[in-house]
């Protein structure tokens, strides 16, 4: 019997939604965007990640349109998210936040323009209770990370 994968990933400007699909594809996962309204964020980098920074600071984080499906089906969710300020984007605090109860493996990959800053243990930290069992490092090829993970 395969495991049944999904892969949850909030994209800004379509770097994490490529992946994303390549990591679906390989793997032969069920992929989720995630997606908020349109006026939440801007169109430009600074200031989204400005307005992030105060969704994080005020815990006032942007209500998700995707509809979560039920997780207890899956095995193991891949979440994928751009870098934002270090951290990672907030629309992915409001996923987590909706799977809290799901007993499979968590891990997450990202995409990022430099500084991955502290995406890991804000991540971890946003992902509590769940089981988080690996955070992408780019010392490894993302296809390879994905595949351990899944068979850990």
């Amino acid at each position: 019997m395969t495991k049944k994968i999904l892969i949850a990933y909030y994209s800004w400007s379509n770097n994490t939604k490529q992946v994303a699909k390549k990591l679906a594809q390989a793997l032969d996962a069920e992929l989720l965007e995630l997606t908020v309204k349109n006026n939440v964020f801007s169109t430009d980098m600074y200031e989204t990640s400005e307005i992030a920074k105060t969704q994080i600071k005020t815990g006032d984080f942007p209500a998700l349109v995707t509809e979560i499906p039920d997780t207890s089906q899956y095995e193991a969710i891949l979440v994928g998210s751009p870098v934002w300020s270090g951290a990672p984007a907030t629309p992915i605090h409001s996923f987590l936040a909706q799977i809290v109860n799901f007993k499979g493996k968590v891990a997450t990959f990202y995409t990022d323009a430099g500084s991955v800053g502290a995406y890991g243990e804000i991540f971890k930290t946003w992902a509590a209770p769940l089981n988080v069992v690996a955070i992408y490092q780019k010392k490894k090829d993302i296809l390879t990370w994905a595949k351990e993970v899944i068979e850990k």
